[in-house]
């Protein structure tokens, strides 16, 4: 959304931008993720980067744009995701390494780290399937759908 490339340009973090603002650090985040903000938040954020309040209300009569912001910010999401996964994985091998290193140091003899290296190792496995749409049974397509049946829209 706008309010992230303002943030941006002026080199500041999500934190800087909540305080100078004075929002909480989840409402900036919110709203860089596309939810729409209440006029009070944007009246702080307009305040907060010295710009009008129009400057912030996104244009309608330029679909192109919007259109790429959306899918600006659906590369952002999926970026970190696959970075979330990643940091997920490294931990896993880090944990496991030690458990086994653990195991084999104090009761050779029983492989106990096994277990939590399977557990977790589904759930790393699921988070992969997740991240990387190998199924992709709830992916946008599906949450569109979802949308247009709640507002009765075909």
């Amino acid at each position: 959304m706008i309010i992230r490339k303002y943030r941006l340009q002026r080199g500041w973090s999500q934190d800087q931008l909540a305080e100078i603002a004075g929002l909480s650090v989840r409402t900036v985040q919110r709203i860089e993720r596309g939810q729409t903000p209440g006029l009070e938040s944007l009246k702080s954020l307009a305040a907060a980067f010295d710009i009008s309040l129009d400057e912030l209300k996104p244009e309608t009569d330029m679909p192109n744009s919007a259109t790429v912001d959306k899918e600006e910010q659906r590369a952002i999401e999926y970026v970190r995701d696959i970075k979330a996964f990643y940091s997920h994985a490294i931990t896993y091998v880090a944990v496991i390494a030690g458990l086994f290193l653990l195991n084999l140091t104090t009761s050779p003899d029983t492989n106990w780290a096994f277990w939590p290296a399977f557990g977790w190792g589904i759930g790393l496995l699921v988070h992969g399937i997740s991240t990387f749409e190998v199924f992709a049974w709830f992916g946008p397509e599906w949450e569109q759908k979802q949308i247009n049946k709640r507002l009765n829209r075909k």
